[in-house]
């Protein structure tokens, strides 16, 4: 999907108030910003990851034991490459 911000996908299905943009950076690697609904703050704090960062947030909160927060879920690296590559068709 895209809209002004850019191409997205819904990181929940059926739950359309979050979404994940992405996009590709300078160096052409796939980046990702998060946007939702109930806190549009987020959009304005936290910048373009990419997967480098979310890989290495992921192993944080597996060695901290958080439970029920996985970015690699939430940042799907597969997802991300067929939307852009949809969009650049």
């Amino acid at each position: 999907m895209k809209d002004e911000r850019g191409v997205y996908y819904h990181p929940e299905a059926g739950d359309s108030r979050s979404r994940v943009y992405v996009r590709r950076g300078p160096d052409g690697e796939v980046e990702f910003r998060l946007w939702q609904a109930e806190q549009p703050e987020v959009w304005e704090r936290h910048p373009w990851l990419n997967m480098a960062l979310v890989r290495n947030a992921a192993a944080y909160y597996r060695q901290e034991r958080v439970h029920g927060i996985d970015p690699l879920k939430l940042y799907d690296i597969s997802v991300a490459r067929a939307l852009l590559h949809e969009d650049e068709a």
